[in-house]
């Protein structure tokens, strides 16, 4: 697509952007899921560490070491969810949403610290190797406190692609990955309790903080892409096809889109190809109407900010408006909007 000439309408989509103040609904739903989350954390953290205390196994204490970590990264989801639904003001006039990613990226540094200390344990284990007394109980208290995360990771999964929040996902995926660890430390425990191997019990703690350490390393690594705006394939492709399922024939063509999100708010910018003549007024309602798709589409969390570009005679082969007066070559071909066909341009 050729730069268009410097007749270009910039309109800002202000207008349509529906801040949801503190007590709205999706607010009030990840508020209470983390309440939630964070108190019984500390109940399962308990568990955990009553396994330990009775076993002495470093198997059982990298899982329960992994429980602080879960309920310190509530306890932060918590105050950023509470943080960030705080309307756009004079210093923040995008919002504070990109707290979200902060809270993300710490929580994943905190995972890597715990995982020095798993480390520690499971080698003090594999070169000295103690009796674990009591392993039947501490595996019952392995047990309960593993279900507990199962049900507590799916519901946050569930709650927070319903509201789209980054904490709750995120919360959700390290309570699941700590589900698999408790569920390989259970397995490698049923082995020592049936083989009498003790030194196999520090083996499984190294594994389990070889696998806590790459999740905390993709955690940090998603929120360092949050706060650098990195591209999120998955938003533009869901623009993309929110645009194409929209399309109108006076839409002639749409380029240079980015989009990027902070917490639950999505914002986009694009450029939007109309007819040249189209007048002011009716290209103002193409893009109130464009505006109103994305609001309906995000829920209110959404700010589009849309560059009307009017056509040129490169366009006529795509153009689909019709009649029209200015055209200089039928039109061919409808082109496809993609991610790479909308993006094109961006850089």
């Amino acid at each position: 697509m050729e730069t268009h000439p410097s007749t270009t309408i910039n309109v800002d989509s202000q207008s349509v952007l529906a801040r949801e103040p503190i007590g709205g609904s999706d607010f009030r739903a990840n508020f209470l899921v983390m309440l939630v989350t964070f108190a019984v954390g500390i109940v399962l953290m308990g568990l955990k560490f009553l396994g330990y205390w009775v076993t002495g196994s470093a198997a059982i204490l990298s899982d329960a070491l992994e429980s602080i970590i879960n309920v310190v990264a509530s306890g932060f989801g918590l105050g950023s969810i509470v943080f960030s639904a705080k309307p756009a003001d004079e210093d923040h006039p995008y919002g504070h949403g990109k707290i979200e990613f902060f809270s993300a990226g710490f929580e994943g540094a905190l995972i890597i610290g715990a995982a020095v200390g798993i480390f520690f344990y499971g080698m003090k284990q594999v070169l000295y190797p103690q009796e674990l007394p009591n392993l039947e109980k501490g595996l019952v208290f392995l047990v309960l406190g593993g279900l507990g995360n199962l049900v507590l990771g799916l519901v946050l999964l569930k709650v927070g692609k319903r509201t789209k929040s980054i904490v709750l996902q995120a919360d959700g995926k390290h309570l699941l990955t700590d589900v698999f660890t408790s569920g390989a430390v259970l397995f490698g425990l049923v082995l020592v309790y049936f083989t009498g191997w003790f030194r196999f019990d520090g083996i499984i703690a190294c594994v389990a903080g070889g696998n806590i350490v790459f999740w905390g390393f993709k955690l940090v690594r998603q929120a360092y892409g949050g706060l650098m705006h990195a591209s999120d394939p998955e938003l533009l492709d869901e623009i993309c096809d929110l645009l194409l399922r929209q399309r109108k024939d006076v839409w002639v063509d749409v380029h240079r889109l980015r989009a990027w999100k902070s917490g639950s708010r999505v914002h986009a910018d694009f450029h939007l190809v109309l007819q040249r003549k189209l007048p002011l007024e009716a290209a103002h309602r193409e893009v109130r109407e464009l505006e109103k798709v994305f609001s309906n589409h995000f829920g209110g969390s959404s700010e589009v900010l849309i560059h009307l570009d009017p056509c040129s005679e490169p366009d006529c082969p795509v153009c689909n408006f019709d009649p029209c007066n200015l055209r200089h070559e039928r039109a061919i071909l409808k082109r496809t909007w993609n991610r790479q066909a909308l993006t094109a341009g961006v850089i």
